[in-house]
């Protein structure tokens, strides 16, 4: 038999089944939240892997299309390579969850969470993090949880607990809250330039919902939980270290890491770890774990002299900048480009603006989310680091940070209807020494004013760094953290915003949680360093968007037609649209409801689609004089192309004020005329004149 648990959360009921299914598994809980469906599973390897000096966590979020009754789109008709949102899911439920395994645990783990039923009021996201850290709680994997899940919209001025997929695309916060019993360990954000204390606000309701979840979780754990086993350590002997720092006292290795170059101190520490391979040549035991413990001894160093001598290895104030440049039109022939710099991070972003009909289809679990419009693309090539390595194509990483400088963007673009563009920009890391993803957000802003995208505020973004001591008073926060301050320190918490509020956060933390103090210095922290970049670096390299997009974009003109009159524009089979489209070497896009736009780089061209297309809906009535251009001769008249698929006729009485008796004596196929529209005949047809007005006649 199976147990169920259930309890209410933002209005609906969470049911979670145990030892219903996958009972194989470490752990798994099969969870209910409306008609929402999630399995998630824990499992881990009995022994350790060999080789590596990390936790071999593997987080995923499986998106199953029969959830939504659909069947995978392309030519392979199942589910292939993990989306955007399924990455982005996984990340997120993996940031809060590593910090509480066990540091020297190194069996490889796993947590599943398959999405197989959505209903569109309770967002499976959601589920499945909660999912994962139930799953976990119970198994006999060593977990110092548990840890609960919430996110927070708001809507109308209003918060609103674990919003529908609807109230989550149209509010204006995106929140997911983590919690532990005591502290928040994760927050990531999307904003509609939410005030500071507002932000503090939305973060603590929903760490006061996350403490109800953590109780129920307990109960289940306290009923169902397995005990946890045990595990091989891989912790550094205490004998290694005490021998390390006889070899290399801890002054010297402060003076290898006491520098504001990351290739010299690299340098530095290779020497010292040259010097202790020579020490322990006889040791194999302690050569194969060297790196790690080099790495501790680094980290240990780094932490003491930020935490009790308020030094940072580069010399900077505990709230300095790096030195920061910004300039733009770096590379020519571009719609916009911009490159941004801080120490030794550096982006160059580059603008794209394209047609509507380019924007990005979606094909997932949210029907609320069919397209995107605008697209942050971030890549992260070995030889910003030094390193050598072939590109593979964009990993977890690079998609999260796109991720985020893109969220941070999107609440100051124009709408489509101000600016009838697809938009994308790419962020190129050129160096990269910390916070490249916050680079990218500055430069990208800037590349969008430089490409003449008319954005309503500045963004820029910065990370706050943390390093705590022994109790929760006892800590530093660190403005515009590098590298190794990431790399040896508790928490990377960035905060992207304009001068009103705050666009996109995203917070890692290596620790059990923080309190709420650290968490407000680091928010506050934050805008004063934003502001500070906005002012000093990013205005004086472009102010304000261009006041029009540059030479090289295309431009794009719009109208409105009567939705009905679509079909005639279109043509049968597309033929008329296509016509338009060869004879003026444009792109034509048509929305349901009549909005058209023609998009192109030469201005006559654009300007002579646009007649065509006003000529195609435009109704026949009397009095109205019209150009158009001889395609057929016939014994009783001539007939003329107004625009592709729009013709008349006129009778050869017509043609001429004097009687004649050829069509072909006045006219010739490929003749340019001026006619008036004399209304219906007995027929009922529509009739043209050439004689009833002035006339000058093009020769082509």
């Amino acid at each position: 038999m199976y147990k169920t648990y259930e309890m209410e959360l933002g209005g609906r009921t969470l049911k979670v089944d145990i030892d219903r299914v996958g009972k194989q598994a470490n752990g798994c809980a099969f969870m209910h939240y409306g008609d929402t469906v999630v399995l998630s599973t824990a499992t881990a390897s009995e022994k350790p892997r060999e080789g590596i000096d990390f936790f071999p966590l593997s987080v995923e979020f499986e998106e199953k299309m029969y959830a939504v009754g659909k069947i995978p789109g392309g030519f392979n008709k199942r589910e292939g390579k993990a989306s955007e949102n399924a990455v982005l899911t996984s990340r997120v439920i993996d940031r809060p969850m590593r910090p509480l395994f066990p540091k020297d645990y190194r069996n490889d783990v796993t947590l599943n969470n398959m999405v197989m039923s959505v209903d569109p009021a309770c967002r499976p996201e959601i589920v499945a993090m909660l999912g994962a850290a139930i799953a976990t709680c119970i198994s006999d994997i060593p977990f110092d949880g548990p840890c609960a899940m919430t996110q927070m919209g708001l809507v109308d001025g209003e918060f609103v607990v674990n919003p529908s997929q609807e109230q989550w695309k149209n509010g204006d916060l995106n929140l997911t809250v983590a919690s532990t019993k005591e502290k928040v360990i994760m927050i990531e954000a999307g904003a509609n330039e939410v005030p500071e204390d507002r932000m503090i606000e939305a973060i603590y309701k929903a760490h006061e919902i996350n403490q109800t979840i953590i109780a129920f979780i307990d109960k289940i754990v306290a009923e169902c939980g397995k005990p946890k086993h045990e595990y091989t350590s891989c912790a550094i002997p205490e004998e290694m270290f005490e021998e390390i720092k006889r070899i290399v006292p801890p002054e010297e290795m402060e003076v290898a890491v006491f520098t504001d170059d990351k290739q010299t101190r690299e340098g530095n520490i290779r020497t010292i770890t040259g010097k202790l391979e020579e020490a322990f040549a006889e040791r194999e035991e302690w050569l194969a774990i060297l790196g790690e413990a080099v790495y501790q001894y680094e980290k240990k160093t780094v932490r003491k002299m930020i935490l009790k001598d308020h030094k940072r290895p580069d010399g900077r104030d505990i709230t300095q900048i790096r030195p920061l440049a910004a300039e733009v039109d770096i590379i020519p022939r571009v719609h916009g480009s911009a490159m941004f710099t801080r120490g030794q991070t550096q982006i160059c972003n580059v603008c794209t603006l394209a047609p509507l009909s380019e924007a990005q289809r979606i094909d997932g679990l949210d029907e609320n989310e069919v397209s995107k419009r605008y697209m942050h693309h971030y890549n992260f090539p070995s030889y910003s680091v030094g390193e050598t390595k072939p590109s593979r194509g964009p990993g977890r990483r690079e998609i999260g940070h796109g991720a985020l400088a893109e969220r941070a963007l999107i609440p100051v673009l124009p709408s489509e209807e101000e600016f009838p563009y697809a938009i994308r920009t790419v962020s190129e890391t050129f160096e990269s020494n910390g916070s490249t993803s916050m680079a990218s957000t500055c430069a990208s802003c800037m590349a969008l004013m430089a490409a003449g995208v008319p954005i309503r505020k500045m963004v820029a973004g910065i990370s706050c760094g943390l390093v705590t001591g022994e109790t929760d008073d006892d800590f530093v926060l660190l403005t515009d953290i590098q590298g190794l301050e990431d790399f040896f320190g508790d928490m990377d918490f960035k905060v992207t915003g304009t001068t009103e509020g705050i666009t996109a956060i995203q917070m890692d933390i290596k620790i059990h949680g923080l309190t709420r103090p650290i968490v407000e210095g680091a928010i506050a922290r934050c805008r004063e360093a934003r502001l500070f970049i906005m002012d000093n670096c990013m205005k004086p390299a472009i102010a304000v968007p261009r006041p029009e997009v540059g030479p090289y974009a295309p431009k794009i003109i719009s109208i409105q037609i009567d939705p009905e009159k679509i079909g005639d524009v279109v043509g049968q089979r597309g033929k008329t649209i296509n016509e338009i489209i060869a004879r003026t070497g444009v792109k034509i896009d048509i929305t349901d409801d009549g909005n058209v736009s023609v998009c192109g780089t030469d201005k006559e061209m654009m300007d002579k689609a646009v007649d065509m297309v006003k000529m195609i809906v435009t109704d026949f009535e009397e009095g109205q004089i019209f150009q158009g251009k001889v395609v057929s001769i016939k014994e009783f008249g001539a007939f003329l192309e107004f625009a592709p698929g729009k013709e008349g006729m006129v009778h050869i009485s017509k043609i001429a004020r004097e009687r004649i008796n050829r069509v072909e004596d006045v006219l010739t196929l490929g003749d340019v005329v001026t006619v008036v529209c004399l209304g219906k005949d007995k027929m009922g047809r529509i009739s043209f004149s050439m004689k009833d007005v002035a006339q000058e006649l093009k020769r082509r």
